[in-house]
């Protein structure tokens, strides 16, 4: 399929960290290897204390924490601390508990983690999740239809019920809405939006044909189910693992290590027997590390949509 802004995504292709980071700016907030530097008292603090590490995620889907507890499981037996989720009610409260200080590591998307550095969060980040051996970081954006319906391009939607998932996230708002304005769709004036909070709530309201002619959501959500139909898709970057710039400088150098790039086997092999599971192994291979400039994509998508989640 098109995809309708590959060029724009050209030129903001993934850029690795190597060697555990090293390439990194050493100004914090800016790409910096978050362990660089040493401790200030009054600036290093804890979400809770220093024997707990709140894990923060946007609310995806319905299986979000059992996705993610092989490898909160595998930092809290690399660190020896407490490890608690954290699911935010929406992207809004993610970004607003980022920079109120109340997480210590999190799982964003790409347009979260933009909006909650443009509004102040001390947050790096250190990698991305990619599902299968050999895969770069990222995903696609999809935009489907009930199987069967006349819906058949983006131009289509116009005079539509359209489902997104959430006004911050990246592949179920930001990259759909860039590219309905490219179909010459104004995604406020044109179409009657709907927001399903979740990716697979995005997919179910779409495939039962009622409440949404057509929508978006990610393709790992997308997949899983016979009752809709793919018309486009874009390719965004992977969503960040980040972690505070105000934990102690060993414990970020420590959680760099651990969550750059770490595979599946490893996790399993350091004793998390939840890790060796279908289910875990259909969302995690391995992380594989990014830095800030690698989400200049979704500053520049921000630009051209003139999307006030992007606003500081």
């Amino acid at each position: 399929m098109k995809l309708s802004i590959k060029t724009l995504l050209a030129a903001g292709a993934v850029t690795l960290l190597a060697a555990g980071l090293s390439a990194c700016s050493a100004t914090p907030g800016t790409g910096a290897a978050p362990g660089a530097g040493t401790d200030d008292a009054s600036t290093v603090s804890f979400a809770v204390d220093e024997n707990t590490l709140v894990f923060g995620v946007v609310p995806d889907s319905v299986d979000t924490e059992t996705n993610y507890q092989p490898l909160m499981d595998y930092i809290a037996k690399k660190t020896g601390k407490t490890v608690e989720y954290h699911e935010s009610t929406d992207y809004a409260a993610l970004i607003e508990a980022s920079i109120a200080g109340k997480i210590d590591v999190a799982s964003f998307s790409g347009f979260t983690y933009v909006t909650a550095k443009n509004n102040g969060a001390k947050i790096t980040p250190v990698s991305s999740i990619v599902t299968e051996e050999g895969q770069e970081p990222g995903y696609f954006s999809q935009a489907i239809v009930p199987v069967g319906s006349d819906i058949k391009t983006i131009a289509d939607m116009k005079g539509k019920k359209v489902c997104f998932v959430d006004p911050s996230s990246t592949s179920g708002y930001l990259f759909p809405s860039y590219n309905l304005l490219e179909a010459g769709i104004d995604p406020e004036k044109d179409i009657t939006p709907v927001f399903a909070g979740k990716h697979d709530v995005s997919v179910q309201k779409v495939g039962e044909g009622k409440e949404c002619d057509a929508g978006f959501a990610e393709d790992s959500e997308v997949e899983k189910s016979d009752k809709v139909t793919v018309i486009d898709e874009t390719m965004v970057p992977g969503a960040p693992v980040v972690i505070s710039d105000t934990l102690p400088a060993d414990l970020k150098t420590q959680l760099t290590g651990i969550l750059a790039k770490v595979s599946i086997d490893e996790i399993i092999a350091a004793g998390i027997t939840s890790a060796d599971s279908d289910a875990f192994r259909s969302v995690f291979f391995e992380t594989q590390p990014v830095d800030d400039s690698y989400y200049d994509t979704v500053r520049d998508i921000c630009t051209k949509t003139k999307a006030t989640q992007c606003q500081g």
